[in-house]
Order: structure tokens, then C-alpha cells, then sequence
């Protein structure tokens, strides 16, 4: 499955759901095996991604334009790691080191990301190809575009599902 298509796919799924009379819920999304296969992005079955709900174009002044403001809704570390442990099986990493992993928001809180959404959380690796410093990075530069009005907010989000890797060219701001 190309990694373009994920945005539809993840679209169409929740359709296909809400016609058949079920609820997406923020519950686990997490299958009993997710696919290493769309490294260095999460398996979309099992990590779709999940905004917070708080954090709108009309609030980004508030929220994440605010310095500081992602210390306030981040999850603490007893939390992450006990989800990373289960989610580094899950993912069926034959490295189960949690130091060589950071518990990532897939969406990133500075762009709205939900905090504690097992659909939004994954074990990213610190080594291959687009590491999770490699990522952090682009999530700086797209948190900065949207704050100066560069970029919309949802444009932004929608980049980083689609695909981390190309968002800035995406976007513009490479």
C-alpha cells in the first residue's frame, strides 16, 4: 500500500465503521501485530494518529503557539513507557531495549497531536532510516510555520500523516 494513500485510507475506514453502526473510539488501535513495513512511519492500522481536541486554528494562540504549553498536557513517563514496552512487542522489534526507542507521538503535541491516544503514541526507533531526531526536527519547523501563519494548522497535521519524511517539501518549507 503506497504511504500517499494513508490519509484516505484511515478516512475511509472510519466511513466504512460509522455505516456499519460502530464507533471509532480512542481505545487501542493496536492489533495484535503491527507491520515494521512503512518504517520510518508507524503502521497506520495500528497508529492512524489522534488530534487533541482543545487544539484548533482558533486556539493555537492559546495552546501550542504558547511557550511551554506541550509540558502542560504531556503524558508523564510511567505511562509512555509501560505503552512503549507493550507497543515495542507489538511491532515485533527484535531490539526490546526501551532506551532505543522514544515513546512518539505520531501527530506531535506541538502541532495537536492527542497525548495519551494509543492511536496517536508508537515506539519510533533512534537508528535507521528517518530517526526520531530526524522527525523531531521537522515537527519544530512545521510548529513554527503554522505559529507565524505560514501554514494552517490542519495543512500542517495533514503532512505529517500523510508522510513526515516530505512534509516541509509538502509544504513548501524545505
Amino acid at each position: 500500500m503506497s504511504r500517499i494513500s494513508r490519509p484516505l485510507v484511515t478516512t475511509l475506514s472510519t466511513l466504512a465503521l460509522a455505516a456499519a453502526g460502530l464507533t471509532v473510539t480512542t481505545g487501542s488501535a493496536h492489533a495484535a501485530s503491527c507491520s515494521q513495513g512503512y518504517l520510518p512511519l508507524p503502521d497506520p492500522a495500528c497508529t492512524p494518529g489522534a488530534l487533541n481536541p482543545d487544539v484548533t486554528q482558533d486556539t493555537i494562540d492559546s495552546t501550542i503557539c504558547v511557550s511551554g504549553w506541550t509540558a502542560t498536557v504531556r503524558p508523564p513517563t510511567s505511562y509512555t513507557n509501560a505503552l512503549k514496552k507493550k507497543q515495542i512487542a507489538e511491532y515485533g522489534y527484535s531490539d526490546t531495549s526501551l532506551s532505543d526507542y522514544e515513546e512518539d507521538h505520531f501527530v506531535p503535541l506541538e502541532l495537536g497531536g492527542a497525548p495519551r491516544s494509543e492511536e496517536n503514541l508508537w515506539p519510533e526507533p533512534h537508528s535507521g532510516d528517518g530517526t526520531s531526531s530526524q522527525k523531531d526536527s521537522v515537527e519544530n519547523k512545521l510548529k513554527k510555520a503554522v505559529c507565524a501563519g505560514d501554514v494552517s494548522l490542519s495543512d500542517a497535521q495533514n503532512a505529517i500523516i500523510t508522510d513526515w519524511t516530505t512534509a516541509l517539501s509538502d509544504l513548501g518549507l524545505s
